[in-house]
């Protein structure tokens, strides 16, 4: 069966920046998308430093925990284990068209680079590549040394959408939330997904219009 135009991979790993992938996952579900969700073991250290959500471990309470916190719908998340091979992900012939890695720690960033699939989200990054379809990875770390610029330099020379988390300033932004919705707005509109989480450049100043 194909898989569902609909459908967008996330993964969610170990940089700081777990409320970017948090507020993308909610995002997605709010729009009607079908999600494949992973998540990485230190992503799970992340989570509990930067949130105070208590997430479960094991990929069934995961899917269950998230699909109550958002209100998704039945069969609208799918969460993956972390050696889960059998997973759509795995194989070109039945992954989604896009995935989006968010936050995107600098080791992940170093794996797909390379060509690494001994995670699950490494072989799904593997996929999206050699299928040639559309992989955006949200890379959160700061100072980047050359070898960080060189790999993201190379992986966007092979056509992935290398974002920064780096929230812009022109919507003058109040709270933390209104930084991460930034982040997030740009990568939906990367996704072609409509949302209104930040306003585009010239938009605040002309009252939205």
């Amino acid at each position: 069966m194909p898989i569902p135009a609909d459908t967008v991979s996330l993964a969610i790993t170990g940089a700081s920046g777990a409320p970017y992938g948090l507020r993308l996952l909610e995002s997605l579900l709010g729009a009607g998308k079908r999600v494949y969700l992973m998540v990485s073991a230190p992503a799970q250290v992340v989570l509990a430093t930067e949130t105070t959500l208590k997430v479960p471990g094991r990929p069934e309470a995961m899917q269950r925990f998230f699909s109550d916190h958002f209100s998704a719908g039945p069969g609208q998340l799918e969460v993956f284990g972390r050696e889960q091979w059998m997973a759509p992900v795995a194989s070109g012939s039945s992954a989604p068209s896009s995935m989006v890695i968010c936050p995107c720690s600098t080791s992940t960033l170093s794996s797909v680079a390379s060509g690494a699939s001994n995670t699950l989200i490494e072989r799904a990054a593997d996929v999206m590549l050699k299928e040639r379809r559309q992989l955006i990875m949200v890379v959160r770390e700061m100072p980047l040394s050359a070898i960080h610029l060189e790999h993201m330099l190379k992986l966007a020379q092979l056509g992935v959408t290398i974002m920064p988390a780096s929230p812009g300033f022109y919507h003058q932004p109040q709270t933390v939330e209104d930084m991460v919705d930034f982040v997030v707005a740009r990568v939906l509109d990367h996704l072609g997904i409509a949302q209104q989480l930040a306003p585009r450049w010239g938009e605040a100043a002309q009252g939205g219009q």
